[in-house]
């Protein structure tokens, strides 16, 4: 019995191993360029959507910070065209702030921003 669980043990360690240096590979989102945001009211229980415009090749977007998660919850993400769309459900009443920076690849310099300040009425 022990010939079975040592071999799984040592697979599962690798797994830990790769996982933790995956999710530790980029680095944060630096300071984003100014601009001011837009305002979005949701009713509680309500889905919203953000859109973030096309960059040139090589940017993506980024989440800058956390999602809080007492306010809003992401459902999906999808690439509509050129545009990326992000899709929330206003969880509970409150106000946050999702802020995105275009970056090339997984660095922290952002070339970009898009802020929006959500209000969960």
């Amino acid at each position: 019995m022990t010939a079975r669980i040592a071999p799984a043990l040592g697979l599962a360690a690798v797994v830990l191993v790769l996982a933790a240096s995956a999710a530790a590979s980029a680095p944060p989102v630096g300071p984003l360029p100014a601009g001011p945001p837009a305002k979005i009211t949701p009713a509680r229980g309500e889905l919203f959507a953000v859109a973030l415009p096309a960059q040139p090749s090589g940017r993506v977007w980024r989440l800058k910070g956390s999602i809080d998660t007492r306010v809003v919850r992401e459902v999906r993400e999808a690439n509509v065209g050129s545009t990326v769309v992000i899709v929330f459900t206003a969880a509970g009443r409150g106000t946050t702030t999702l802020a995105y920076g275009s970056t090339k690849g997984e660095t922290a310099k952002a070339y970009a921003a898009k802020r929006f300040t959500i209000t969960v009425v």
